[in-house]
């Protein structure tokens, strides 16, 4: 199994709307794309660390790139993400 993790941090000017919009979009790629076995997201609560995180498991690294490069999530990305986010930070690895 694959688990990949990012990890935003959002920009100054993000405005709250743009924030709101993460989790909500976020909530909706789980029924778009079946590789996905396990999803979840929230946001920090430590001042000083990142702001939100996702963490998601896959059956296969294939099943990660499907994922990753799923026009769904794409589009997620370029409406709710690269607006609000000033710094990403990700890791997949391997479950043993």
């Amino acid at each position: 199994m694959i688990r990949h993790v990012v990890m935003f941090t959002y920009r100054a000017d993000a405005t709250a709307a743009q924030i709101e919009a993460i989790p909500r979009g976020l909530s909706r790629l789980p029924g778009l794309i079946p590789q996905i076995r396990r999803y979840e997201y929230g946001a920090g609560i430590n001042p000083g660390n990142k702001d939100f995180v996702v963490v998601a498991d896959f059956d296969s690294n294939a099943d990660f790139v499907t994922y990753r490069d799923h026009p769904d999530h794409q589009a997620f990305i370029a409406e709710c993400i690269t607006p609000a986010v000033a710094e990403r930070v990700a890791v997949q690895y391997l479950i043993s």
